[in-house]
């Protein structure tokens, strides 16, 4: 008798830290509608295949006032194979079944119009940088495991729970292009298989094209973090010159000069 209580204590003493350890990821907070954002980081470049484009600062007062640009432009890369449609605010275009949608690996940065929801860097967060910020550990890891309860979200692997990922992006280890970045809001209710793990980032070069995140010169990201407000509902919007075009009206885009 006395073993089998024993026996007993010693399968709960066991199976405390387990139990304590499963974690159910939390629903993602839906970002506010682009039409109460008041400030737009705007990419395009020159059609769907292009690494390279610009990028240009919009703000506005209220969300009845006009845009304004801020600032200059400036140089970025975006995917190696280009630009195709993500999940973000905008809606997609009729014609769906003829559009090339963004899926998990395919080199490509996603198009249309996505919140910044959260700023990241491998130091302590800087005093300029009013997002919410998540400083990288040795055990940060953004997942892009298409079959994990975590998939497309920044977790640190000590504290989530569930290991339920084999693929995964430690981000500290990718270096100088995360010393500071932004989470891009793309998928943000993850479906299977749309994409994940999308920043703003520093760059490795000018001609250097990324797996999907835009990249930057540190002056530039740097640039954008001192500017970025959560108050005020920063967004992404990432379209080729034509297609930026073809929906300005309709989705009442900043005017490009």
């Amino acid at each position: 008798m006395f073993n089998f209580f024993l026996s007993a204590i010693v399968l709960a003493f066991v199976s405390l830290p387990i139990s304590g350890q499963v974690k159910i990821p939390t629903p993602p907070t839906p970002p506010v509608p682009f039409t109460k954002s008041l400030q737009a980081v705007v990419v395009t470049t020159k059609d769907w295949t292009a690494t390279q484009g610009g990028a240009r600062l919009f703000e506005r007062k209220s969300a009845k006032s006009k845009w304004k640009e801020v600032g200059k432009s400036f140089p970025v890369v975006v995917g190696k194979k280009g630009l195709a449609w993500g999940k973000g605010l905008n809606e997609l275009p009729s014609d769906t079944a003829m559009i090339l949608m963004k899926v998990e690996g395919d080199g490509k940065s996603p198009a249309g119009i996505f919140a910044l929801p959260s700023a990241f860097g491998s130091a302590a967060k800087p005093d300029f940088i009013k997002l919410p910020f998540t400083k990288l550990e040795e055990w940060t890891e953004c997942i892009d495991d298409v079959n994990s309860f975590h998939y497309n979200k920044i977790v640190n692997r000590m504290q989530v729970g569930i290991f339920d990922w084999k693929s995964s992006e430690k981000m500290l280890e990718i270096g100088e292009q995360y010393d500071l970045g932004v989470f891009v809001a793309h998928n943000f209710e993850p479906q299977k298989n749309a994409g994940s793990c999308i920043f703003l980032h520093i760059w490795k070069a000018a001609d250097s094209p990324t797996v999907g995140c835009t990249a930057m010169t540190r002056e530039n990201i740097e640039t954008i973090l001192k500017w970025l407000d959560a108050q005020k509902n920063p967004v992404l919007i990432q379209l080729p010159d034509q297609a930026y075009a073809q929906f300005q009206k309709k989705w009442k885009l900043p005017k490009l000069k």
